[in-house]
C-alpha cells in the first residue's frame, strides 16, 4: 500500500486535489464571506436569490451546515490517514466529494424549482458520502477509537436532515435540527480541541524551554466531556427550561477549568496557539451564556447561541484552517500580524453579536457581520497562494517567510 506521501506525489492533476483540506478550506471560507455578504444584504434590505427556505432558515443553515462541514471534511480528510496510517482522498474522488458539497450550496440557494424535497436530498448527499468515506477508512484501519468522530458527523447529518423537514414547515431556525446540529458541532469542537489544543500548546512549549506544560488527558477530561454531552442533550431537548440552563453552566464551568488546565496563558506570543485556547473558551462561555439566558438573564437566545455558532465553530475553524495549512504545506507554523488581525476580527464580531442581544441595534448586526466576512474573506485572500499552489513552489515563492506573515 502506498504512503500518504506517495500517494499524493502520484496526483499530476490540480493542486486543490492533491489533499483534502486545500479545496475545502478554501471554498468553505469563501462561502462563509459570501453567505455572510449575501445575509447583510438581506438584512439592508436588499434582492438575495430565492432560497429554499426562508432567509432566517437559509443563513442558520449557511452557518451550521454550510461552511462549518466543509472546514469538517477537509479536517478530517487530512486527520484520518494520520489516524488509520491509510491513504488519504485525493485526485478525482475527492473532486466529487467537493463537487457534492457545492450542490448543497447552490441547491439551497437557489433551488431553481424542484422542491424540499429534491433540495435536502442534494444537500444530504456530501455529508452521507464524506460519512461513508470516512466510516470505510475507519474501520479499514482498525481505528475504532474514533468512531465516536463518526458519531457526531452522523448527528450533525440527522440534525440537517431534519432541520430541511422543519423548514418547510416554518420551523428551521427554532426547530431541533438546528438544535441538533449546533450540539453536534460543540461536542465535536470538545472532542477534538480536547486533542489538539493541549498537543499543539505542548510543542510550542517544551520548544522554548522549561515551565509548566499542558496536563495529561485522563478522568478529568472524561468527566468534563460526559458533562458537555448530557448538557448539551438536555438543551437540544428541553431549550429554556431551569433543568437545561442549570446543566449548561455546569458544563461551562466545568470546561473552563478544562481549558485551565492547558496553559494557554503561557501562549500569548503566538497567535496560532493562542488563538487555539481562545476559540475553544467560547464553548464553556456559550454554556455560560446560554445557562444565565435560561434562568431569566437579559438577552436573547439567539445571542447566547451566536456564542457558540460564531464564537467556538467560527474561531475554532479559522484557527484550525490557518495552522493546518501551514503545517502541510511545510511552512514555518507561525502567524504575522495579518492573521492575528483576523482573529481579533472574528472575536469582534463575536462581541458585537452578542451586544446586539442586549442592545438591538442594526448597527451592532452589520457589524458583526461585517467582522465575520473581513475574517474569512481575509483567510481565503491571504491563504490561496498556499492552498492552490504545489508544496514546491509554495517553499519557493514564500521563502524566508510565510505569505502568512504579511501585514
Amino acid at each position: 500500500m502506498p504512503s500518504t506521501s506517495q500517494t499524493i506525489r502520484a496526483w499530476n492533476g490540480p493542486t486543490l486535489l492533491s489533499y483534502g483540506y486545500r479545496p475545502f478550506f478554501l471554498f468553505g471560507a469563501i462561502w462563509a464571506a459570501l453567505a455572510m455578504a449575501l445575509w447583510v444584504w438581506a438584512l439592508a434590505g436588499g434582492q438575495v436569490p430565492a432560497p429554499a427556505f426562508s432567509h432566517l432558515d437559509w443563513h442558520v443553515h449557511g452557518m451550521l451546515f454550510g461552511y462549518p462541514m466543509a472546514v469538517v471534511a477537509g479536517f478530517l480528510m487530512t486527520a484520518v490517514p494520520n489516524w488509520t496510517g491509510r491513504f488519504p482522498i485525493v485526485g478525482w474522488p475527492l473532486a466529487v466529494l467537493v463537487a457534492l458539497w457545492l450542490a448543497g450550496r447552490v441547491a439551497v440557494t437557489a433551488p431553481a424549482g424542484i422542491g424540499p424535497v429534491g433540495v435536502a436530498l442534494i444537500d444530504l448527499a456530501f455529508p452521507l458520502a464524506l460519512g461513508a468515506a470516512m466510516l470505510r477508512e475507519i474501520v479499514a484501519g482498525r481505528n475504532w477509537r474514533n468512531l465516536k468522530v463518526l458519531a457526531l458527523l452522523a448527528l450533525i447529518a440527522l440534525g440537517n436532515g431534519l432541520f430541511h423537514w422543519e423548514a418547510a414547515q416554518g420551523l428551521g431556525a427554532q426547530g431541533w435540527g438546528a438544535r441538533l446540529g449546533l450540539a453536534g458541532l460543540i461536542a465535536l469542537i470538545t472532542l477534538i480541541g480536547g486533542r489538539i489544543v493541549p498537543s499543539f500548546t505542548r510543542n510550542w512549549l517544551a520548544a522554548r524551554g522549561p515551565g509548566p506544560l499542558p496536563a495529561a488527558a485522563g478522568g478529568v477530561d472524561n468527566a468534563v466531556m460526559a458533562v458537555t454531552l448530557l448538557a448539551l442533550a438536555l438543551w437540544a431537548a428541553l431549550p429554556g427550561t431551569v433543568l437545561a440552563g442549570l446543566a449548561c453552566l455546569l458544563a461551562g464551568v466545568a470546561n473552563l477549568a478544562r481549558l485551565a488546565r492547558w496553559q494557554g496563558l503561557r501562549c500569548g506570543a503566538e497567535p496560532l496557539v493562542w488563538v487555539l485556547h481562545a476559540g475553544y473558551a467560547f464553548v464553556p462561555l456559550g454554556f455560560l451564556a446560554i445557562g444565565a439566558q435560561s434562568l431569566g438573564a437579559p438577552g436573547t437566545a439567539s445571542a447566547a447561541q451566536h456564542v457558540w455558532m460564531a464564537g467556538a465553530v467560527g474561531l475554532m475553524t479559522l484557527a484550525v484552517m490557518s495552522r493546518a495549512s501551514l503545517g502541510h504545506a511545510g511552512l514555518p507554523l507561525a502567524a504575522g500580524r495579518g492573521v492575528a488581525l483576523l482573529y481579533l476580527a472574528l472575536i469582534g464580531s463575536v462581541a458585537a453579536r452578542f451586544l446586539h442581544g442586549l442592545f438591538p441595534l442594526p448597527a451592532t448586526l452589520h457589524l458583526a457581520g461585517a467582522l465575520w466576512i473581513t475574517a474569512f474573506a481575509g483567510f481565503a485572500l491571504l491563504y490561496w497562494p498556499i492552498l492552490a499552489r504545489p508544496r514546491r513552489a509554495q517553499r519557493q515563492a514564500n521563502a524566508p517567510r510565510s505569505v502568512a506573515r504579511r501585514g
